[in-house]
């Protein structure tokens, strides 16, 4: 069988090159190599988060994985049969729990259920937050027949991480495809404002400044608040974060960000605030984060999905050149400049 090749410089030249080009070799139980692997990057190659979403998929998919090593810049997959059943991957440290489910989310799905446990970071930079998964795509993916339960056992915070949760992946049926262009009215505002290893007002303060922000929507805004007593708090921390999303007419949209040391916790609940509100003034149904997400999920679906992003990212982008590269029975149109709102049309390949 003639192995797919990939060039892993293309688009945003890092990990998400890699996570989709070997969930969808998964998927299609064909070979791929994946080369010039975040070759222009401080630290090339592949790293240990990197090398536990390779193992991870591998792992699901009953493969095998040639040049797999910290720093390889060339991996060659060779997948198997997804296969459903209970796994556990230990990350390490703050590596990101949430870019790991991204890579094995569609094998999860192509082997009809599984569940895995996950031990890393929840709640680190570069990465969303674990309860974007939980209040965001999960309705989002429930639109294309996916069932997405996700426990949270412990939040990790960067640097030390030590987050765990427990994710359970279901295929209710064969994928549909969906239409999720325009947001439509904003019928409600929910948020989940956190802390570990720090006072309780943390949280309560992120949690009020966003709220603030967000009323200006007309439209009534929950924000629920986390906290830890410190003899009873059981993460390693400290850190915070909070994630505000908004419950639409045709969708969900979401703007989350972390604490940092020095950064006031009013800074944290606003710059939340405004992400979600930027998005939403595009009328488009899907957040920055989202499209990128999904786009996947239509191109492996049947039918001819429509998504209407409020901000062409790069990592959109970049999903877009590798499903172009690795699965050409997709077609993909797509109306939009890059960091503007977009829609793309997606004509599925009915695989799942």
């Amino acid at each position: 069988m003639n192995v797919i090749e990939v060039d892993g410089s293309v688009g945003e030249g890092g990990g998400q090159v890699l996570r989709t080009a070997l969930a969808v070799a998964a998927v299609l139980e064909r070979p791929v190599k994946v080369y010039n692997i975040r070759v222009k990057r401080q630290r090339p190659g592949l790293q240990r988060q990197h090398m536990t979403s390779v193992k991870a998929v591998a792992e699901i998919s009953r493969g095998k994985v040639e040049g797999l090593s910290l720093g390889s810049t060339e991996v060659t997959f060779y997948p198997g049969r997804p296969t459903g059943g209970s796994y556990f991957f230990d990350i390490g440290t703050a590596g990101s729990v949430t870019l790991l489910l991204q890579a094995i989310m569609p094998v999860m799905a192509a082997a009809g259920e599984a569940t895995a446990r996950v031990r890393g970071g929840t709640d680190v930079p570069k990465a969303p937050p674990i309860d974007y998964y939980r209040f965001v795509l999960a309705p989002l993916l429930a639109k294309f027949n996916i069932s997405l339960d996700i426990r949270l056992l412990r939040r990790g915070h960067y640097p030390r991480g030590g987050g765990e949760v427990v994710v359970t992946l279901r295929k209710e049926g064969p994928l549909r495809p969906v239409s999720l262009v325009s947001s439509g009215k904003v019928i409600r505002v929910e948020g989940l404002s956190h802390c570990v290893r720090l006072p309780a007002h943390v949280a309560q303060r992120q949690a009020s400044a966003a709220a603030e922000l967000l009323k200006r929507l007309g439209s009534p805004v929950n924000i629920m608040t986390e906290s830890y007593e410190s003899a009873k708090d059981p993460h390693l921390g400290p850190g915070s974060g909070i994630l505000v999303w908004a419950v639409t007419e045709s969708s969900v949209l979401g703007g989350d960000a972390l604490g940092e040391r020095g950064k006031p916790a009013e800074e944290v609940g606003r710059e939340a605030a405004r992400s979600l509100l930027e998005d939403l003034s595009t009328g488009m149904a899907l957040d920055r984060h989202a499209s990128d997400m999904l786009l996947i999920y239509a191109a492996l679906a049947g039918g001819t999905s429509e998504l209407g992003g409020a901000s062409l990212t790069l990592h959109a982008r970049t999903v877009i050149d590798v499903l172009r590269t690795v699965l050409p029975e997709a077609s993909i149109s797509l109306s939009g400049d890059l960091n503007k709102p977009f829609t793309a049309r997606i004509k599925g390949a009915s695989l799942l």
